[in-house]
C-alpha cells in the first residue's frame, strides 16, 4: 500500500546494536524488513518529531544501505555485483509532526526520492516516505474507514475507543493485531531495536539539543513576560498618574466654577445696590 507495490515481508532483520527502552529518545518504535524482492524498508514511529527531518532521515537510510552492502557483498564474496544492492525505503510516521509538514494541512503521505533535473534515469537507491498521523487524524475525523491504508494509519494512530471500535467492526482482522499490541507494550523492550552507536548518539545529541532550544525558548518568553509585566506596571503607573491628575484638574475646574459664579453673584449684587 505505501510502497505502491505487493509486498510480503521475509523477516525481520537483525540490528548492528541494541538500545533497550532509551529514555532520551523520542521513538516508540523502529524496524528493519527485508521485502521480498530484497529491498529494505525502515519503518520508524516517532512520538514528537526530531530535528533536521531530513538530514536525520538521510543518515539512517545511508546507515541501511550500507549494512546492505556489508551483508551482501559477505554472502556473495566474490560474485559480488553493485546491481545486487537494491532499494532502500524510509518510513516514518510521526505521531506529532514538525512543523513544516503543518504547512500542508491536506497532505498526509509525502514520498521523496532523487532525480536528475535533465531526465537522466540513473537508480539512486534511498526513498523516503513522511507520514504525519496527527495530520492524517484531523484529515479523518468523523470520516470513515473506507480504505485497507485508512484502516493502517487508523490503528497507528488513534487511541479513542469509539475509532477503534469502528476500525475492527469495519476490518475484524484488526481485532487480533490489538490483542498482539496490547502483549507487546507489556514488553516494550524485547520490541526496541535499533542502529549503529553513532546514530543512536546523534539521536541522543538532537534530543538534548531539541531539550537546549525549549529551554532557551522558555527563557526567552519569561524575559519577554518580565518586560510585558514591566510595561503593564508601567502602564498601570502612568494610567494611576493620569487619574490622579483628572481629579485635580476636575477639582480645580469646579473650584473655578464656583469662583465664576460668585463673580456673577457679586456682579449682579452691585448692580442691584446702584439702582
Amino acid at each position: 500500500m505505501l510502497l505502491g507495490q505487493e509486498v510480503r515481508i521475509l523477516y525481520v532483520l537483525p540490528n548492528d546494536s541494541t538500545r533497550i527502552a532509551d529514555e532520551s529518545t523520542l521513538l516508540i518504535t523502529d524496524i528493519v524488513v527485508e521485502l521480498e524482492d530484497s529491498t529494505l524498508a525502515n519503518l520508524e514511529v516517532q512520538k514528537i518529531g526530531y530535528l533536521f527531518t531530513g538530514q536525520r532521515s538521510a543518515c539512517y537510510s545511508s546507515d541501511m544501505l550500507l549494512r546492505q552492502y556489508k551483508r551482501v557483498r559477505s554472502q556473495k564474496k566474490k560474485k559480488f555485483s553493485y546491481k545486487d544492492i537494491k532499494s532502500v525505503y524510509t518510513i516514518i510516521l510521526y505521531e506529532k509532526s514538525p512543523k513544516q509538514f503543518h504547512e500542508f494541512p491536506h497532505t498526509y503521505l509525502h514520498y521523496f526520492q532523487q532525480e536528475s533535473d535533465t531526465g537522466l534515469d540513473l537508480e539512486l537507491l534511498q526513498k523516503y516516505l513522511f507520514i504525519p498521523l496527527d495530520i492524517f487524524r484531523k484529515i479523518q475525523h468523523n470520516k470513515t474507514i473506507n480504505t485497507r491504508l485508512e484502516a493502517w494509519l487508523t490503528f497507528f494512530s488513534t487511541d479513542d475507543p469509539d475509532r477503534i471500535v469502528q476500525l475492527i467492526e469495519t476490518w475484524p482482522d484488526f481485532r487480533q493485531m490489538y490483542q498482539e499490541a496490547y502483549q507487546l507494550c507489556r514488553k516494550t523492550e524485547a520490541v526496541m531495536g535499533f542502529f549503529s552507536e553513532e546514530l543512536q548518539e546523534l539521536d541522543r545529541n538532537t534530543v538534548q539539543l531539541m531539550i537546549d532550544e525549549m529551554q532557551t525558548e522558555l527563557e526567552r518568553l519569561r524575559e519577554e513576560q518580565k518586560e510585558v509585566t514591566l510595561e503593564i506596571q508601567q502602564y498601570q503607573e502612568e494610567r494611576q498618574q493620569y487619574q490622579e491628575e483628572r481629579q485635580l484638574y476636575q477639582k480645580r475646574e469646579q473650584q473655578y466654577q464656583k469662583a465664576l459664579q460668585r463673580i456673577a453673584e457679586l456682579e449682579q449684587e452691585l448692580s442691584s445696590s446702584s439702582h
